[in-house]
């Protein structure tokens, strides 16, 4: 399942009703985040059982901002962040995001 979000509010109702999930930050003009998002995806349809969320940082400019100052996250794109429990647990931005990477992250969490 991979669901776009826009808003603080959406997010915050991630939160609340997700153990863990995936949060992609993906810039729609960017070829390595575009790059990123084809990995993201790829993870996504054989992780469905995953809850898996992105933003576009244009579309979603004040929810990226939000997440990055809320958790002290330096804010890349494309950038990948595994929640836990309400908390950032792991990161990675550009090409470290792979569906191996995020393969890895999802088990040894």
């Amino acid at each position: 399942m991979l669901e776009k979000i826009d808003t603080v509010e959406q997010f915050d109702e991630l939160v609340k009703n997700n153990s863990k999930f995936f949060l992609l930050k993906h810039s729609l003009t960017c070829p390595i985040s575009q790059a990123a998002y084809k990995e993201y995806e790829k993870f996504a349809g054989t992780n469905q059982d995953f809850p898996t969320y992105y933003l576009a940082v244009q579309d979603s400019r004040p929810l990226s901002n939000e997440i990055a100052e809320r958790f002290e996250i330096k804010h890349e794109s494309p950038q990948a962040i595994l929640f836990s429990e309400g908390k950032p647990l792991w990161n990675a931005s550009h090409w470290k995001i792979t569906t191996r990477s995020l393969t890895d992250v999802k088990q040894a969490n």
